[in-house]
């Protein structure tokens, strides 16, 4: 199947859970192209395409128009393959405006995981950053049995956090957690972006933890841009061989950093073998060869 193949079908299954037939259809668009789908709109005079007929009425929509008090549009995010924390995603827009983005929990594992969100931005809020923004919970409910996360929408862009910045927000992050070390837990280049006064704009909350190995976001951050450039075997070696030019910055001694980087390699499968999901393969193909010999040196 292809990966346009794979979203249209997502797509027919999110619009029936999210624009239940209730009322008069209205006509949307797939954009920007049935053959490219990424996003479904409402349907402008410009669009080119088939039409996309949708009822608003009863809908996410009428929901989001009743918490926000005013019409309110959505424009819904095609998501790609099936991923453990895939999840409705959606924008509220009025007058033409983006008020929201909304994320719709809609399996028992995502409502948890958008319940961990809210909880630490809450918490987030409660402190004085220097570093990191964060998006604000503007409402997390419940609708039609499905739990929605209505967060204030950051400007994405795609440039670069500088690694100077990058590291003070590692920092920063690490400290919410007093003394027991925080971290983002998906701390990866597309989940940040830097902002024009001089902080780094950071989304995607839903694995904040605390009490985990200092220096975990930067391991993080480094295996997810080596995977966009090798198989995991390969990016899991350099992630262990990179470790202590990763983690000095941070005041890590060499054996620390590739303590660390073990301990960071053995979390994420652990955290794929709970969602039941391995996007890197099962463990013995990645992980195993490098955990393995470290075994007999300690």
């Amino acid at each position: 199947m292809t990966d346009a193949a794979a979203r249209l079908g997502y797509l027919a299954e999110t619009v029936g859970l999210l624009y239940p037939e209730t009322g008069p259809s209205r006509a949307y668009t797939v954009l920007p192209l049935p053959a490219v789908p990424r996003r479904l709109a409402p349907r402008r005079w410009w669009h080119v395409g088939g039409r996309f007929m949708v009822s608003d009425e009863g809908s996410i929509a009428t929901y989001l128009s009743e918490v926000f008090e005013r019409p309110v549009e959505t424009v819904l995010h095609i998501r790609p393959a099936r991923r453990a924390n895939r999840k409705p995603v959606l924008e509220a827009r009025s007058e033409g405006r983006r008020l929201a983005f909304v994320k719709i929990g809609d399996t028992p594992r995502v409502r948890e995981l958008l319940a961990t969100e809210a909880a630490a931005l809450r918490r987030l809020a409660g402190l004085s950053l220097d570093v990191v923004a964060t998006p604000s919970v503007l409402h997390h409910g419940e609708w039609r049995g499905l739990s929605v996360l209505v967060l204030s929408p950051l400007p994405v862009c795609r440039r670069r956090v500088p690694r100077p910045l990058l590291l003070d927000a590692i920092r920063e992050i690490a400290a919410t957690g007093g003394d027991r070390p925080a971290w983002h837990g998906d701390f990866a280049p597309w989940n940040m972006c830097p902002s024009p006064d001089g902080r780094v704009l950071v989304w995607d909350w839903e694995r904040y933890e605390t009490g985990v190995p200092y220096g975990f976001d930067a391991v993080h951050h480094f295996f997810q841009r080596a995977l966009r450039r090798m198989r995991p075997p390969s990016a899991a070696r350099a992630c262990l061989a990179q470790s202590v030019r990763v983690l000095a910055p941070l005041g890590l001694s060499s054996a620390a950093a590739r303590h660390t980087a073990l301990r960071y390699l053995i979390a994420l499968a652990d955290r794929h073998a709970a969602d039941g999901h391995h996007p890197l393969g099962p463990p013995e193909s990645w992980l195993n060869p490098i955990v393995d010999p470290e075994e007999l040196l300690t």
